[in-house]
């Protein structure tokens, strides 16, 4: 069957207090979007909608980004949920299959429940994705009887017997295409708040003599966002559950309330994290590697028995083969630190290859930026480069070579040479004495012409 996703994502987000659409206010740094958009990728969608009002712009521009395949409907007026969707039927024109509709601002829900509503689309019409309740609030009612969903009723248009019922209201349907747009022709807006409410059509659809059902999930999964708290408390629910899933697949967190994960992290079995380690997107940890204290990795991958910080930070396109060392204020960039290769400490290596088994000493810098363009340093196997030495890009460093400490090297060094590029010194016997006597005879004039 041929999946078309409809994804709400035109609210503003009045009570978030931002320019920023709600839907790309970010978790696990990513917006709220794009984890609404992997969900539903797990169905294999042959057609992608996001319908887009407030900031239409920059919501069409992260859906791209998330998946190019997506196509951006446009709600210029705010008619209620009924109407957001009507406004995805010229993108889906010629579909024929299964429309699922989903919300921008619910990140949490999980692949299997959509599997499960597809599932019982081969019994019934439409399908309504529904939760138990804790606290109902002012959540819109499922009233059922028996397996049969008999209408939605939003919280304002209840009745006191219908608020009782703890049956939840997502707002999640799937429904043939078709059947759903016509359904939605029908939905009339004579409510409380004078919407096109897509709840109505539970109830045109029954009758019209359709069979209609609801799935239910867990509450956690359908948690909406909508301030900055509820924000906040959907980060540290996205961060629990994915602490817990490492920890479950063999994962060292030491003190895992302390460590924070991109949404696509991936760290193997028998890596060890230590206190206070950051990731961003795109970082994937290979097996048996260590993360130390304090470290920052983003779009970076770490292999098989490689060891990272204290206080390191690997930028995007840092690539560590197996058991290599990255020490402590180390940052790495656009480069690849080859099998045994060791950066201890207070190094700058940006868009360079060092060569297996080299060693960096302390306060080397590439220097890869001219200004304008970015230049390349290449240092080939067990490379020896001395401490505080100045690689000036574009320049490589051969096979078992040597750079002297405090060198700055502009041209290449072949295989095996020892390279020494700093000035000579020389020694003022006496001077040091009667340079500090005449700097205290200017500061105590100075001092003076203050008083």
């Amino acid at each position: 069957m041929s999946i078309a996703l409809v994804i709400l994502a035109a609210g503003k987000g009045t009570r978030m207090k931002s320019d920023l659409p709600k839907v790309l206010h970010p978790i696990a740094q990513a917006p709220m979007l794009v984890h609404a958009m992997r969900a539903g990728a797990a169905l294999n969608p042959e057609r992608i909608v996001v319908v887009a009002g407030h900031g239409a712009e920059a919501v069409a521009h992260a859906a791209r980004q998330a998946d190019e395949r997506a196509v951006v409907a446009i709600q210029a007026e705010q008619k209620g949920t009924a109407h957001a969707v009507a406004q995805a039927r010229p993108a889906l024109k010629g579909f024929s299959g299964d429309a699922v509709v989903l919300y921008g601002d619910t990140p949490f829900l999980q692949p299997e429940t959509l599997q499960r509503m597809l599932a019982a689309r081969n019994d019934h019409d439409l399908v309504v994705l529904g939760f138990r309740a804790g606290d109902p609030g002012r959540y819109g009612r499922l009233v059922m009887r028996d397996e049969a969903l008999e209408r939605i009723v939003e919280y304002k248009d209840a009745t006191e017997i219908e608020r009782a019922i703890t049956l939840c209201n997502s707002g999640l349907m799937a429904c043939d295409a078709t059947t759903l747009f016509s359904l939605i022709d029908a939905v009339g807006r004579d409510n409380a708040a004078g919407e096109y409410y897509l709840t109505d059509i539970v109830a045109l659809a029954r009758g019209r003599g359709l069979s209609v059902t609801a799935v239910t999930c867990d509450e956690a999964e359908t948690l909406g966002v909508n301030s900055r708290a509820e924000l906040a408390a959907a980060e540290a629910a996205f961060q629990a559950r994915a602490r817990a899933d490492l920890l479950g697949a063999g994962v060292t967190l030491t003190a895992p309330e302390t460590v924070y994960l991109a949404f696509d992290t991936v760290i193997g079995r028998d890596a060890v994290i230590e206190p206070n380690v950051v990731f961003g997107p795109d970082v994937t940890v290979e097996s048996g590697a260590t993360i130390r204290a304090f470290s920052h990795l983003e779009g970076a991958h770490v292999s098989r028995g490689a060891v990272v910080g204290p206080f390191a930070r690997l930028r995007p396109g840092a690539e560590l083969a197996d058991n290599s060392r990255v020490g402590n204020f180390v940052e790495i960039k656009n480069a690849r630190i080859d099998e045994g290769a060791k950066v201890s400490h207070l190094s700058y290596i940006g868009d360079a290859s060092i060569g297996a088994g080299s060693n960096i000493g302390a306060g080397t810098i590439t220097c890869n930026y001219d200004g304008v363009m970015k230049h390349r340093t290449t240092i080939g196997a067990r490379a020896f480069i001395g401490s505080n030495t100045m690689l000036v890009a574009p320049v490589s460093v051969g096979e078992d070579a040597m750079t002297a400490s405090g060198s700055v090297i502009t041209r290449d060094v072949q295989s095996q040479a020892l390279a020494v590029a700093r000035a000579r010194q020389e020694n003022k016997p006496g001077r040091a004495r009667k340079l500090f006597e005449l700097l205290k005879a200017r500061k105590a004039k100075r001092d003076r012409g203050q008083e």
